[in-house]
């Protein structure tokens, strides 16, 4: 649907769900090779858990609209791993995204193809901008569904075949009751997938 005129829209503020939408949905299956523990992956594969879901409201992919909608991130782990999205970076490369914490408690992982990376904590009430060039992905570290709003560029689109190549240069992990960020044995470097 394309919005030619003002629209409204009903968002749950614990949930993250839209109640005139239906969300899109992420399984295990669907992240094969983001996770580092191959073992661990192939096991929890039996279950196929839902790994995280996500709204996308349709706006024209066009520079003058915004696209936004809700993540949610499930808890759990696969092996010692937080569940997390699957990541991207931006097509048109320098597009800038907002993510909003309604709910949980979670981290935004970044990082660039120039080997910048940072990962910042996200609780209720607190906005993460992340800037263009960086790809991004959610991690769930509570025990609650991560819910976050995000507003965006509508014409940027996303580009996950090089995460789903390189992976992320880190990973988070439970490490005694929190969590760690450690160096991700998958990386295979900072490059854009051809």
């Amino acid at each position: 649907m394309a919005y030619e005129t003002p629209e409204i829209f009903d968002f749950d503020l614990d949930s993250g769900f839209c109640l005139q939408k239906e969300p899109m949905h992420r399984h295990l299956s669907a992240m094969n090779g983001m996770f580092h523990d191959e073992a661990a992956y192939q096991a929890a594969m039996k279950d196929n858990p839902r790994i995280y879901s996500f709204y996308d409201m349709d706006v024209p992919a066009r520079s003058t609209d915004l696209a936004y909608g809700t993540s949610i991130c499930y808890p759990g782990k696969v092996g010692d791993e937080f569940f997390m999205t699957k990541g991207h970076y931006h097509e048109i490369m320098d597009t800038a995204e907002v993510y909003y914490c309604q709910q949980g408690r979670g981290l935004m992982m970044m990082e660039t193809l120039d080997g910048r990376w940072d990962c910042k904590e996200l609780v209720p009430g607190r906005v993460v901008y992340v800037p263009g060039g960086w790809a991004h992905r959610s991690i769930n570290i509570g025990d609650v569904p991560f819910v976050t709003f995000f507003v965006f560029r509508a014409d940027a689109g996303h580009d996950y075949a090089t995460i789903e190549h390189n992976s992320f240069r880190k990973c988070v992990v439970a490490d005694q009751g929190g969590y760690a960020v450690i160096d991700n044995p998958n990386w295979q470097g900072g490059e854009l997938a051809k």
